[in-house]
């Protein structure tokens, strides 16, 4: 699978500060991509380069297979971008912002601003000055003014501030409906939960560097083999597991029993220990740690190491 976005050790310094330090990082095409990490990781900075807004005091970047700065025009010809809160004009009407905006882009876009209105659930509100429109409102009219592209690659800085949970719903959803349609979603976040349900691959990002990156799955896998058993015989079961020497640990918790393993393929062998024992065994499952616990457990690592 081919990359939409690529960078190379960006670096961006502001004074003494590095607020992106030798960042290097592929975005494949056809996917949502979470960019994870608390305010102030790097992760506007990093946009604003991505669009030409900022410039780079270092490293290499390309959006859509073009260089950044040196073909950015072209470059985000396709690309439809929410930096920060989006900013509109509050005495004009959605749909008069949109045709604004549209006058920019061309024909076509404006042959998009019914559509994009629809798209993004404002085409009852559309004629209402946005001076009026709630916060969550304006997120939607921002991502609607991307759609005036016909964008390859979205790319969204925070875009469920404001929202109600209702709307970070439909938001997810909509992000669905983008990736089915092939277009990329490059999603900035520090709602590590919402990236986790919303997006198929994600970095993160800490003190401008990128900790790690890869698909979600692989983020959630739990780090050590742990398991969790559910029987009718808690009690005894522990008894039995105390003696095998690869359960290097077995506790009570809410969900059942839960083992840490020397290795995971050991989980079918417990199984037919105890069920031989005769207790009878009525789940047995791995345990995936969420994203954010994974978060969690690798800034405290580093911070542990500062």
């Amino acid at each position: 699978m081919t990359s939409i976005i690529d960078i190379h050790d960006l670096t961006k310094r502001f004074g003494a500060r590095v607020a992106v330090d030798r960042v290097s990082l592929s975005v494949p095409r056809g996917c949502a991509f979470g960019f994870l990490g608390h305010n102030g990781a790097g992760k506007t900075t990093t946009i604003r380069m991505l669009l030409g807004l900022t410039g780079a005091d270092g490293g290499t970047m390309s959006v859509r297979g073009l260089p950044v700065p040196a073909r950015r025009a072209e470059a985000l010809s396709r690309v439809g971008a929410i930096v920060e809160e989006p900013s509109f004009h509050g005495n004009l009407t959605g749909r008069e912002n949109m045709r604004v905006l549209a006058a920019v882009r061309g024909r076509e876009a404006g042959a998009r601003i019914d559509g994009a209105l629809a798209r993004v659930g404002l085409a009852e509100r559309a004629d209402e000055r946005v001076s009026r429109y709630s916060q969550g409102m304006r997120q939607r009219l921002g991502v609607a003014r991307c759609l005036l592209a016909d964008p390859e690659l979205l790319i969204l800085d925070e875009p469920t501030n404001g929202l109600d949970p209702a709307g970070i719903l439909e938001f997810r959803q909509m992000i669905r409906a983008f990736v089915g349609e092939g277009r990329t979603v490059f999603l900035s976040s520090h709602l590590l939960d919402e990236v986790e349900k919303a997006c198929d691959a994600a970095a993160i990002i800490d003190g401008g560097r990128i900790i790690t990156a890869g698909p979600i799955a692989d983020l959630t896998r739990a780090s050590r083999a742990e398991l969790i058993i559910g029987c009718d015989e808690p009690d005894r079961a522990l008894e039995l597991l105390a003696g095998v020497p690869d359960v290097l640990d077995a506790h009570h918790a809410d969900e059942g029993l839960r083992l840490v393993l020397r290795e995971a393929s050991l989980g079918a062998e417990l199984n037919r220990m105890l069920v031989e024992a005769g207790i009878l065994v009525s789940r047995l499952e791995p345990v995936h740690s969420s994203l954010e616990e994974r978060f969690l457990a690798i800034t405290s690592r580093l911070e542990a190491v500062a």
